[in-house]
C-alpha cells in the first residue's frame, strides 16, 4: 500500500516534523524497564552515552539516529511521519522522564564536592527539558470543538436535516450549530430543472402535454436525514450577534467531496451522489470527482426502504456508501444496514483523503483525557472527538475508565477542520451517529422490573419517540440533576430523559454573571438537583440545551410557537408606528424577546382619530393574541375590549365549530353581498347580507363598518372546502311559538299575510297566524309578464292583506319562507298537484311550475321545495326553439310534462304526450301495433333484437333519423349506423341528404334507445315510451346473425373508420365511430386543407362525414385519439422528428408585436420572431396575423435538446424560392461579409450603443459614434427596440461572434448629400429646425439637415409683441421655421427670427428656401384656441391637450399653479388645426388626444406672463387662417392651403401624400362630425389604424385615443369597452389608461374614469408614482373624496419602490393644500415626518414654502376682497411662512450658496408682505448666519494646520 497523505497538506511541515523527531535523539524502540536489572542497565548505558555526547557532535549522532531509523523502517518510506506507534512514543517519554530524575538522584550521592558543577548541570538539564516539553506540546493534537469561527469555506461537515422550507433546508451541525441549504445548492441537475420551469412559467399559451412536475423540496430530503455538507459562507452581522450568524451550504457533489480523486473512491468510502437519470434497474449518480469520469451506479433493490421511490428524481442527492468498483463505475448502495455499519471501514484507503465526514474508520486510540480522546486513523490523519461526541458529556462514568490509550474504536467522522497545521478530522461514538439514525429514546418512562422481566422487554420491540417528543422544547423540569461540571464552560445536567443528557451554558446558569463553575463546591456541584427550562435540542449532539436562570422559568413564552393564539396577554408598547396618515400599529411586547403587531385596525373597538394621545411608549396593556405565524415570526394582536373582555371561546379552526356557537369575530371587508369576518388564526368566515339582520338589508355598508366586532353564530361550515358561515340572526327572538309555527309550515301550504316592507325586489309579508316574515317576489306576484308583475307591485301598499298565498320553500336555518301568488301554483296546490317532493314525480305527470334560469341549451324550470327539473331544448315546440330566450323570461309560469325521473333528476318536456292506451309502466308486449310499417309485426312483442323489419322516417337530424315502425313505436337509426364504407357517403357535409321524411327503409333491432347514456340495451320490457335502436347497414341487414356491438377495445390504433362529428370545440372535434364509442380528433388533424382546420366550427358542421385514422387509444382513461389527414401525412411532429427547412402547417396561439407564437403540433410549439416574417422587412409585422389562424411556416433552426426553434413565415421559404428577396435570411455568422449593406431590427438600446438583430442569435453592435453623422444629444429618444434600421457591416469575428455595423448615412447611402455647414446659408434665408433648449430670453434652434449648426432667437424675435419668457411658448422638440437675421462666421454665431412678419409674403418656390424633409417642415404655429374667430374657415381642434376638468392634473402640484392657467398653458401645445364651423353634430366639447393626462399648467406667479404671450399669439389674423394639421412635423404656416382642406376630396388628397399623419386623420375624423356623418367617422378612424405603418407607434396611439374619444362622446359604453380593449391590445397599455381616464373626466363620466383608475393601480400601480398622484388628485378635485384619497398612499406605499416614497408623500401632502376639501394641517404633518427624516433635502424645503405662500397669499386676497365688500375676513397668518423661513435657516450643514438663495427670497418675501421690522429682521439673521459660517470654516481652518 502506498503512502497515506492528504493531498493538500503541505509536505514542507512534514519536513519539518521530521526534523524535530530527529534532533529530539528519541529511540526508535526501547523495553520496558519493569525490573530493577534493566532498569539499571538501561540507566547506565544512558549514561554512557551522554558521556560520549561531549566528543560527538551533533550532527553525527543526528545522522546515526537518521540512518537507524531508515534500517528499521518496514512500513511508509516516504511521508515524514515517525515509525513508532503512539504506544511506544508515550512510554519513551515516561522512561526519559525516569532516567533523569534517576540520574539527578545518584550524581547528588556520589559527589557532594561537586556541587556547583552539578547544580549548573541540573539548571541546563531543566531548561532543555522545558524545551523539549514546549516542542511536545507543539506537536501534541489539540481536541478541538466545531465552533462559528472555526467553521470557514471548504469545511466539510455531518449534518442532520432538522426543517424543510419551500426555498431552502434547515440542517442541524454539530455542537449546536445550525446551517442553511439553498434549494440552488443541491445539483447542478436540479438548477438546470429550476431553470427550466421558469423558462416554461414564460412559455406561450400553446398546449404543453408535457407532465413537468415542479421542484418540491420536500420530496428531495427527509427531516432526519443524514447528509454531508460543505461550507459555502459564513456571515456575522455585528459582533457577538449569535441570532444573526448565518452559515450557508451546499451539498453540490463537486463540493462534497473535495479532495477526493478516482482512486480514493474504494470500498466503504461514503460519496455525496447526485441523480443524473433513472434507468430501468437503477440509478446513474454523479460523483462530482474533478477530472475524472467516475460516476455511480445505484441499483435499485440497493435503495434503502426508507426511501421514496418519488424521491428518486434527477437532481436529488443522497449519502451512499460505496459497495464496489468496476472501472469507472462505483457501485453504490443506501441500506441502513451497511450505510449505519460500523463495521464498514474504509480499509483499502490510499490515501486519507478517502477519509470524510460520515465515512466510518477505525481509530488508535493515543490520549485519553477528561476533555476528549485523540487518535489517529492509519497512524497518519489525527482524529479527535470532543466531550460531547465522545459521550463524556452527559455521563458518570470518566474516559479513562471507558476507554485506553493504545486501544482501538470505532467512529464515524462528523467534520473536518482546514484550518489546522496537520490534517486532522473530528469524530463521533455517540450512538446515533454511528448508526446514521435520528436519536430515539423509549416513549415511557422506565419502571423498576425483575432481570426476567428485563430481558424479555428487550427482547420485544420498545416504542420508539424523538426527544422532543418525550420532553418539548419551553417546557419545565422540575429536577435537573448536575452530572458533570466543566468549570468555564457549564454544566452537564440529567433532565430525566434516558440518554440524552442537558448542557446549561455558564452564561444561563442562574441571573447575572457567575465567575466559575466548581465540580465539588458551590451550588451548582456535582449531584446538585435544579429546575431548570429546554431551550433547544439539538439533533446531531443528541443533547437539550437549557436554562437554569430564574427570570427565564418565570417567563410565560420562550418561543412564538408557545404564545397560544387566543390567549389574553400583558405586555408593553415598544414602539409606535407612524405614517402620514398618523399612527398605523403598535409593537407589543409580551416577553422576552417576544413582541407583536397591534394593527391600526386592532387599536380599539372604535376607530382613533387621535391615537398618538391614548398610547405612549412604555405603557402596559392588555391584548388578546389573534393569530402567530412561528416560520415568518409574526404575532397579531388586539386591543379591542370587546375581543380582550369577552368570556366568549375564542375558535381557532373549524375542529372548534359546532352547529349554532356564539363567538365574536372582526370585519375585514364589506362587499355589497355581505362580510367576510376574521376569528382567530387563519378562520375567516362570510356573514351573507341577509343573515345580517331580522330586517331586511340593502346596503351592508350602512349597517356595519370594517374593523367592528360582531357577535354571530355558527350557521354551518365545510372543512374540506375552507367555507364557513355566520349568522348575527338570535335565535332567543325567534321563539318556540314561531319555531314551532316554522316548522308545521310545509311547501305547498295555502297561507294569507299582510304586506311588511315593499321594495323594487318584492314585498315583505308577515302570516296572519303566526306572525313568520316572509318574502314575495315580484315575479311571483301573477302568471302574467314581468311588466303586468311590475304593475302589480306598484298597487301594492304596506298593512295591505293578500288572502290567498301559497308557501314555495322555507329553509329552517335561515328561518326564510319564500311565498308565490301566481294562480296556477295556487290552483295546482289545491288540487294537491303541486311538486313538493321528489317521491312524488312520475312520468307522464303534468306539473305547473315557473322558470328558474335559462341558458343557450336548456331552461331550469322550479317547483315547490327548491325540487328544479331540467326542460331541453330539443323537448320544446320547434316554434320557440329558435326565439331568443325561447320566448321566455326569469319567473314565467309555465305548465310541463315529465318525461324521467333518474338519480334525482327530473328532465321535463312541452311536446304534448303521444296518445297510447296502454299503462306505461305495465309490459306492453302484448299491446297492438297501430299500422305498422311491415305488416309482419303484430304486437310490440314481436319487436325483439336481431328482427330485421321496415321503418317510416319522421324526421331527418343532422346525426340520425328519427322513425317509426307503426304509429305507437318510435326508434332512431344513428348515423353510424347507415353507411357500410366510404364510398356510399353521398355528400360528407350532407351525408342523409338522400332520406326524406316517409321514405320506408329497412333496419334490423339492435335494442332499446338509452339517451342519458348514449349508447343501447338489450330489450327487457316494453312499453309505450320505448324508442327502439335501429341499424339500417346494408351489411347489418342482411347479415343472418345481428351484429356484435364495437367497443373501445376493438379499436386498433392506425385502423380507419368512417366517423362523424357529433360535437365541436374551438379546438378539437368530437367524432362518433359507432353509437357507443367516439373520438376526439384535434384541429390540426382535421384536413390535410389548412384552410379548413382554420374555423372548424363553419367548416365541419354537425354531422359531417370524416374518414378518420385511430392514432392512440387508451381504454383505461376512455379515449380515442383521431386523424382525418391522409394516409400518406406526415406524423405527429415531436422534437425528435423536426427537421431543418421543413415546411409545415401551424397554428397561430398568440400574437404581439414582437412575434406570432404558433403551435405546430401538440408537443412542438415556438415563436416566428419579425425578422422571420417576410422577405422585405417593410412589411414584416404581426398585424396580419390572428389567433387561430393557419400559417406554414419553415424551420430555419431546431435545437431538440433545449427545445428551441426558429421559424419562418417567408414565402420565400414556404411558397417559392426563387421569389423576390429583399433583405436576405442570416442563419449564422458565416453568411455576413464586411462591407455590405443589411437592415436588421434593433433588439435592445444599451448604454454602450445598440444592438440591432440580423438574423436569428446573430447580432450587430452599433457604437454610439456610428449612430449618425450629427450630433444626438439623447440618442436614445431616436431607437427603440423593434425598429428597422439600415446599416453597413464593419467588422466580421466569427471566433468570437461579433459583428459590428455603422448606421452614418455618409456610409451607407451611395448617394449620400453631405450635411449643410454654417458657411452654406446667407442672410434672409428661410430654414427649418428643431428647438434644442429653451431659456428664458430666448430658444436654440439646430437647423435640419446640417452638421449641428445651430442659432439662437432672442424672445425679441419671437412675436410681434414683447414675450417676457420664451419658455411660454416653445419647449424642447419644437419644428420651426426661421428666418436668419445675421451669420458671424468668425465665432460661428446665427442670429434667427420666428416673428410671423418674415414669413408673410414667403414664396413656396423660394429658391433661397433651405430644402427639408417632407416630414419635418414647418414654422411654429402660434394659434391659441381662446381665439373668437370660429369662421368657417376653421377647422376642429383635434390636438387639443386634455385637462382633467377642475384639475391641474400632472403640473408640478408644489411649483404652484391655479386653473385660470391651463388656457394659457394649452394655447402653447402642439398639434392644432383651425376650428371648424359648428353644425351637425358637434366636434367640439372633447379633446382628441387624450393627453392631457401628461400636460403641464403654469404657476400662479407666471400668469401674467402667460397673459402676455396669449396676447401675443392673436395678433395676427393671417396665422388663425394658416392653422393646419398639427403635430404633423409639416410647415405650421400652411404652406399647402391657406384655407386649409375643405372637403373630403381634400381630404383625400392629402392623406395619399401624407398617409402616415395621425393629426390629418384625424382631421379627417372630425370633419366627418362636421357634416353629421358618424359611422363615416369611424370608417375614418378604422382606416387610418389599418393605414399607419405600424412602426409610427405614435402616430396610431393618436387615432385609437381620438377613436376612443368619439366613442366616449357619441357612441355607447360598449362601443367604447370594445374601442378600448383593441387600443389596450395594439398600444401602450399604461398610456392608453391614462388617456381614456381623461377622456372620461372631460366628458363627466366621473364612475367610468373611477373605474379606470382603479384597474390602472391595479395593473401599474408599481411602476410609476404619477398613477397614484393623478388618481388622488381626481379624487380630490372632481369627486372631492379626500377620505378614498388619503386612502390611496398606503396602498401606492406597499407597491412601489422605496426610493419613491418620499417624493411621493411630498406630493400627496401638497395635494391636501390645493385640495378643496383637503386638510392643510395634514399636509404640515406629511411634509414635517419627512423633514425630521431628511433634514437636508432642500427640495421639501422649497416645496413647503410654496405651498404656504400660496396658502398665505391665498388668504390675503380673499381678505382683500372682503374688505373690499365691507365684511369681516379673518386675517392672512404669515407667521406660518416666517416660521418655515426661520426653520429653514437652521438646517445643518446648509452651504453658504444655498443660505444666500435662501435669505434672499425671505428678502424678497418680507419686502411684499412684511413690514420694516420684519426686514429688519432677516437682514440681521443672516448676518448672523454668515459670522458663524465663517467663524465655523476658521476654527475648520485651525484645525487642519495643527
Amino acid at each position: 500500500m502506498s503512502s497515506l497523505k492528504r493531498k493538500e497538506a503541505s509536505t514542507g511541515k512534514a519536513a519539518k516534523s521530521n526534523s524535530h523527531g530527529a534532533s529530539d535523539g528519541r529511540p526508535s524502540k526501547r523495553a520496558k524497564a519493569d525490573k530493577s536489572g534493566d532498569f539499571k542497565k538501561t540507566t547506565d548505558s544512558k549514561k554512557n552515552a551522554d558521556s560520549e555526547s561531549t566528543s560527538v557532535p551533533a550532527n553525527a549522532g543526528a545522522a546515526a539516529l537518521v540512518s537507524r531509523l531508515k534500517e528499521d523502517e518496514p512500513l511508509f518510506p516516504r511521508g515524514g511521519a515517525s515509525v513508532l506507534t503512539p504506544l511506544e512514543y508515550k512510554q519513551i517519554q515516561v522512561q526519559a522522564k525516569n532516567d533523569a530524575l534517576f540520574d539527578q538522584h545518584t550524581d547528588g550521592q556520589a559527589d557532594k564536592a561537586d556541587g556547583a558543577t552539578k547544580k549548573k548541570q541540573k539548571s541546563k538539564r531543566k531548561h532543555d527539558e522545558k524545551v523539549a516539553a514546549a516542542k511536545a506540546a507543539d506537536d501534541s493534537v489539540k481536541i478541538e470543538s466545531l465552533n462559528f469561527k472555526r467553521l470557514v469555506k471548504g469545511s466539510l461537515v455531518l449534518g442532520q436535516v432538522s426543517a424543510i422550507g419551500p426555498l431552502e433546508i434547515s440542517v442541524s451541525l454539530p455542537n449546536n450549530l445550525v446551517g442553511h441549504l439553498s434549494l440552488t445548492s443541491i445539483s447542478e441537475t436540479l438548477n438546470e430543472r429550476i431553470a427550466a420551469e421558469a423558462e416554461e412559467a414564460d412559455i406561450s399559451d400553446a398546449e404543453d402535454n408535457e407532465d413537468n412536475s415542479e421542484v418540491d423540496p420536500e420530496k428531495l430530503f427527509s427531516v432526519g436525514e443524514y447528509i454531508r455538507v460543505a461550507v459555502v459562507s459564513t456571515e456575522e452581522d455585528a459582533p457577538g450577534a449569535k441570532n444573526k450568524r448565518r452559515i450557508e451550504l451546499s451539498v453540490r457533489p463537486e463540493l462534497a467531496n473535495t479532495g477526493l480523486t478516482e482512486q480514493d473512491v474504494v470500498r466503504n468510502a461514503t460519496v455525496m451522489a447526485s441523480v443524473l437519470s433513472v434507468e430501468d434497474r437503477g440509478y446513474i449518480m454523479d460523483l462530482g470527482i474533478a477530472d475524472s469520469d467516475l460516476r455511480g451506479f445505484l441499483a435499485k433493490k440497493e435503495v434503502d426502504e426508507s426511501i421514496p421511490e418519488e424521491r428518486m428524481q434527477p437532481g436529488a442527492v443522497l449519502l451512499c456508501l460505496v459497495s464496489g468498483k468496476a472501472g469507472k463505475v462505483a457501485q453504490l448502495t443506501t441500506q441502513k444496514k451497511q450505510l449505519g455499519s460500523l463495521k464498514s471501514v474504509a480499509n483499502d484507503a490510499v490515501t486519507i483523503n478517502t477519509f470524510l465526514p460520515g465515512t466510518a474508520v477505525d481509530i488508535l486510540l493515543s490520549e485519553v483525557g477528561t476533555r476528549g480522546l485523540v487518535g489517529k486513523v492509519l497512524g497518519h490523519l489525527d482524529a479527535t472527538a470532543d466531550m460531547i461526541h465522545s459521550g463524556a458529556g452527559g455521563s458518570d462514568e470518566d474516559l479513562d475508565d471507558k476507554y485506553k490509550a493504545a486501544s482501538r474504536v470505532r467512529a464515524r467522522i462528523i467534520c473536518t477542520f482546514p484550518t489546522s497545521g496537520a490534517p486532522k478530522v473530528g469524530v463521533s461514538l455517540l450512538p446515533h451517529i454511528a448508526a446514521l439514525e435520528p436519536q430515539t429514546v423509549e416513549a415511557a418512562a422506565p419502571s423498576k422490573k425483575s432481570k426476567k422481566e428485563q430481558k424479555q422487554g428487550e427482547q420485544a420491540d420498545q416504542p420508539k419517540k424523538l426527544p422532543v417528543d418525550v420532553l418539548p422544547l419551553s417546557s419545565t423540569v422540575e429536577r435537573c440533576v448536575v452530572r458533570r461540571v466543566e468549570p468555564n464552560v457549564g454544566l452537564w445536567v440529567d433532565v430525566g430523559v434516558k440518554g440524552v443528557p442537558g448542557f446549561v451554558h455558564i452564561s444561563r446558569v442562574k441571573d447575572g454573571k457567575i465567575d466559575a463553575l466548581y465540580e465539588t463546591s458551590g451550588p451548582f456541584k456535582v449531584g446538585s438537583a435544579h429546575a431548570g427550562r429546554v431551550l433547544g435540542y439539538n439533533p446531531v449532539d443528541g443533547s437539550y440545551h437549557l436554562s437554569l436562570e430564574k427570570s427565564v422559568l418565570d417567563q410565560a413564552y420562550i418561543r412564538i410557537d408557545d404564545v397560544p393564539v387566543g390567549k389574553v396577554v400583558h405586555g408593553t408598547v415598544k414602539k409606535m408606528l407612524i405614517t402620514p396618515t398618523g399612527i398605523s400599529g403598535l409593537i407589543v411586547e409580551i416577553a422576552d424577546g417576544i413582541t407583536g403587531l397591534v394593527p391600526e385596525l386592532h387599536l380599539a373597538d372604535v376607530k382613533l382619530q387621535n391615537p398618538e394621545k391614548k398610547f405612549r411608549e412604555g405603557m402596559k396593556v392588555k391584548a388578546r393574541v389573534l393569530s402567530t405565524d412561528p416560520e415568518k415570526r409574526q404575532i397579531r394582536l388586539t386591543l379591542k375590549k370587546t375581543l380582550v373582555n369577552s368570556d366568549l371561546p375564542p375558535v381557532l379552526k373549524y375542529e372548534d365549530l359546532t352547529f349554532g356557537l356564539q363567538c365574536l369575530g372582526t370585519i375585514v371587508n364589506i362587499i355589497p353581498t355581505g362580510a367576510f369576518v376574521q376569528f382567530y388564526g387563519d378562520l375567516r368566515g362570510f356573514l351573507p347580507v341577509s343573515e345580517m339582520s331580522e330586517a331586511p338589508i340593502v346596503n351592508p355598508e350602512e349597517h356595519f363598518r370594517q374593523g367592528q366586532v360582531v357577535s354571530v353564530r355558527i350557521r354551518k361550515f365545510n372543512a374540506e372546502n375552507n367555507r364557513l358561515t355566520v349568522t348575527c340572526k338570535d335565535p332567543t327572538s325567534f321563539g318556540v311559538e314561531k319555531q314551532l309555527a316554522l316548522k308545521d309550515l310545509a311547501p305547498g301550504q295555502i297561507v294569507s299575510a299582510t304586506v311588511t316592507v315593499k321594495n323594487l325586489d318584492g314585498v315583505e309579508v308577515a302570516l296572519a297566524d303566526s306572525g313568520l316574515k316572509a318574502s314575495l317576489p315580484v315575479g311571483h306576484l301573477s302568471d302574467r309578464s314581468a311588466a303586468k308583475n311590475a304593475a302589480a307591485l306598484q298597487r301594492l301598499h304596506v298593512g295591505q292583506v293578500l288572502p290567498e298565498l301559497v308557501v314555495l320553500d322555507k329553509h329552517d336555518g335561515r328561518r326564510s319562507i319564500t311565498l308565490s301568488q301566481k294562480a296556477s301554483l295556487i290552483a295546482a296546490s289545491k288540487d294537491s298537484t303541486l311538486l313538493t317532493h321528489m317521491d312524488d314525480a312520475h312520468v307522464g305527470d303534468m306539473l305547473a311550475g315557473f322558470v328558474r334560469n335559462i341558458t343557450p341549451t336548456a331552461v331550469f324550470i322550479q317547483f315547490a321545495a327548491h325540487i328544479v327539473a331540467l326542460l331541453p331544448k330539443q323537448l320544446m315546440p320547434l316554434n320557440i326553439q329558435t326565439q331568443p330566450e325561447f320566448g321566455m323570461h326569469i319567473s314565467q309560469s309555465i305548465e310541463v310534462r315529465v318525461i324521467s325521473v333518474e338519480n334525482e333528476r327530473i328532465v321535463v318536456s312541452l311536446q304534448p304526450e303521444p296518445k297510447t292506451t296502454a299503462n306505461p309502466d305495465e309490459d306492453a308486449s302484448d299491446t297492438k301495433l297501430i299500422k305498422p310499417t311491415d305488416k309482419a309485426l303484430k304486437t310490440l312483442g314481436n319487436v325483439s333484437v336481431g328482427v330485421v323489419t321496415k321503418a317510416k322516417i319522421t324526421s331527418v337530424k343532422a346525426t340520425q333519423l328519427n322513425v317509426k315502425l307503426a304509429e305507437n313505436v318510435l326508434g332512431r337509426v344513428d348515423i353510424t349506423e347507415i353507411f357500410d364504407k366510404w364510398e356510399d357517403v353521398p355528400d360528407a357535409k350532407d351525408p342523409l341528404r338522400n332520406f326524406k321524411e316517409n321514405q320506408v327503409i329497412d333496419v334490423r333491432v339492435l335494442g332499446v334507445h338509452d339517451a342519458r347514456r348514449r349508447t343501447y340495451l338489450p330489450i327487457t320490457q316494453r312499453s309505450s315510451r320505448t324508442v327502439f335502436e335501429l341499424s339500417a347497414k346494408p351489411s347489418n341487414v342482411k347479415a343472418a346473425e345481428p351484429p356484435a356491438a364495437l367497443t373501445m377495445d376493438k379499436i386498433e390504433p392506425e385502423s380507419s373508420w368512417i366517423g362523424f362529428v357529433n360535437n365541436r370545440k374551438s379546438n378539437c372535434l368530437w367524432v362518433s365511430l359507432s353509437i357507443n364509442v367516439r373520438g376526439r380528433l384535434y384541429g390540426m388533424e382535421a384536413s390535410n386543407d389548412l384552410s379548413l382546420v382554420k374555423d372548424l366550427a363553419e367548416n365541419f358542421p354537425i354531422g359531417t362525414a370524416l374518414q378518420v385514422r385511430v392514432l392512440h387509444v387508451d381504454a383505461e382513461q376512455g379515449r380515442i385519439d383521431l386523424s382525418a389527414r391522409s394516409a400518406d401525412a406526415k406524423d405527429e411532429i415531436d422534437w425528435l422528428t423536426l427537421g431543418k427547412n421543413m415546411v409545415l402547417p401551424a397554428k397561430v396561439t398568440r400574437v404581439n408585436e414582437r412575434q406570432v407564437v404558433v403551435q405546430i403540433s401538440k408537443m412542438v410549439s415556438g415563436p416566428i420572431h419579425v425578422i422571420d416574417l417576410a422577405d422585405d422587412y417593410d412589411r414584416a409585422v404581426t398585424t396580419p396575423y390572428f389567433k387561430n389562424d393557419i400559417v406554414r411556416v419553415s424551420v430555419v433552426s431546431v435545437d431538440g435538446s433545449n427545445k428551441k426553434v426558429r421559424l419562418s413565415t417567408r414565402p420565400s421559404r414556404v411558397l417559392n424560392s426563387s421569389l423576390k428577396v429583399e433583405d436576405r435570411e442570416i442563419t449564422s455568422i458565416t453568411d455576413i461579409v464586411a462591407g455590405t449593406i443589411i437592415r436588421g431590427f434593433v433588439r435592445s438600446v444599451a448604454d454602450k450603443g445598440l444592438f440591432v438583430n440580423l438574423g436569428g442569435d446573430v447580432v450587430a453592435m452599433v457604437r454610439i459614434s456610428d449612430l449618425s453623422d450629427s450630433y444626438l444629444k439623447d440618442w436614445k429618444a431616436h431607437f427603440q427596440v423593434d425598429q428597422l434600421v439600415r446599416g453597413r457591416v464593419v467588422s466580421v469575428n466569427p471566433e468570437l461572434k461579433q459583428v459590428q455595423m455603422t448606421l452614418k448615412a455618409s456610409v451607407v447611402d451611395d448617394n449620400y448629400v453631405p450635411l449643410s455647414t454654417l458657411a452654406d446659408f446667407h442672410q434672409g434665408q428661410i430654414v427649418s429646425g428643431r428647438v434644442r433648449k429653451v431659456e428664458e430670453f430666448g430658444a436654440f434652434i439646430v437647423l435640419d439637415n446640417t452638421a449641428n449648426v445651430s442659432g439662437l432667437c432672442h424672445r425679441s424675435e419671437m412675436a410681434d409683441k414683447a414675450v417676457r419668457d420664451a419658455r411660454k411658448l416653445y419647449k424642447e422638440g419644437d419644428v420651426v421655421k426661421a428666418m436668419i437675421l445675421s451669420i458671424n462666421k468668425d465665432n460661428g454665431r446665427v442670429n434667427l427670427g420666428l416673428k410671423p412678419a418674415y414669413f408673410d409674403n414667403e414664396d413656396d418656390d423660394d429658391e433661397d428656401a433651405m430644402s427639408v424633409d417632407e416630414e419635418d417642415d414647418g414654422a411654429r404655429l402660434d394659434d391659441d384656441d381662446d381665439s373668437e374667430d370660429n369662421s368657417d374657415d376653421d377647422m376642429l381642434d383635434v390636438q387639443d391637450a386634455l385637462g382633467i376638468t377642475g384639475t391641474d392634473n400632472d403640473l408640478d402640484i408644489l411649483g404652484g399653479s391655479s386653473d385660470d392657467d391651463d388656457e394659457d398653458d394649452e394655447d402653447d401645445e402642439e398639434g392644432r388645426v383651425a376650428h371648424g364651423v359648428t353644425g351637425g353634430l358637434s366636434a367640439g366639447g372633447f379633446d382628441w388626444s387624450g393627453a392631457n393626462l401628461d400636460k403641464g399648467t403654469a404657476s400662479d406667479d407666471d400668469e401674467e406672463e402667460g397673459a402676455d404671450a396669449a396676447a401675443s399669439k392673436k395678433s395676427s389674423a393671417k396665422r388663425k387662417k394658416a392653422a393646419v394639421a398639427s403635430q404633423m412635423d409639416i410647415d405650421r404656416t400652411a404652406e399647402l392651403d391657406i384655407s386649409g382642406p375643405q372637403t373630403a376630396s381634400d381630404f383625400e388628397r392629402l392623406l395619399l401624400g401624407q398617409p402616415d399623419s395621425s393629426a390629418l386623420w384625424i382631421a379627417y375624423m372630425a370633419f366627418q362630425l362636421q357634416v353629421s356623418e358618424l359611422a363615416k367617422a369611424r370608417e375614418t378612424a378604422e382606416r387610418a389604424i389599418k393605414t399607419i405603418n405600424v412602426r409610427e407607434e405614435t402616430e396610431r396611439l393618436n387615432v385609437w385615443i381620438a377613436y376612443l374619444n368619439l366613442e366616449v362622446v357619441y357612441g355607447t359604453d360598449e362601443t367604447a369597452s370594445e374601442v378600448f380593449k383593441r387600443a389596450c391590445q395594439y398600444n401602450d397599455q399604461r398610456e392608453v389608461f391614462e388617456r381614456t381616464a381623461s377622456i372620461y373626466i372631460q366628458s363627466g363620466k366621473h364612475e367610468k374614469a373611477d373605474e379606470t383608475f382603479q384597474a390602472m393601480t391595479k395593473k401599474f400601480g408599481a411602476q410609476a408614482p404619477q398613477i397614484w398622484i393623478n388618481y388622488a388628485h381626481f379624487l380630490h378635485h372632481s369627486l372631492q373624496d379626500s377620505e378614498r384619497a388619503r386612502a390611496l398612499l398606503p396602498r401606492a406605499m406597499q407597491m412601489l419602490d422605496k426610493h419613491h416614497h418620499v417624493n411621493l408623500m411630498a406630493r400627496v401632502a401638497a395635494l391636501e393644500f390645493r385640495s378643496p376639501v383637503g386638510s392643510q394641517e395634514r399636509g404640515r404633518t406629511v411634509f414635517e415626518s419627512l423633514l425630521a427624516k431628511t433634514p437636508k433635502k432642500y427640495d421639501l424645503w422649497d416645496q413647503l414654502l410654496d405651498l404656504e405662500t400660496s396658502v398665505f397669499a391665498a388668504e390675503k386676497a380673499k381678505q382683500a376682497k372682503e374688505n373690499k365688500k365691507g365684511g369681516k375676513a379673518s386675517k392672512a397668518d404669515a407667521s406660518v411662512v416666517r416660521d418655515v423661513f426661520e426653520r429653514g435657516t437652521k438646517v445643518p450643514g446648509i452651504k453658504p450658496r444655498r443660505a444666500k438663495t435662501w435669505f434672499q427670497r425671505w428678502a424678497k418675501w418680507e419686502e411684499e408682505n412684511g413690514d420694516a421690522k420684519s426686514r429688519d429682521k432677516v437682514s440681521s439673521r443672516a448676518r448672523e448666519w454668515a459670522a458663524d459660517a465663517e467663524k465655523k470654516k476658521a476654527d475648520a481652518e485651525a484645525e487642519e494646520s495643527e
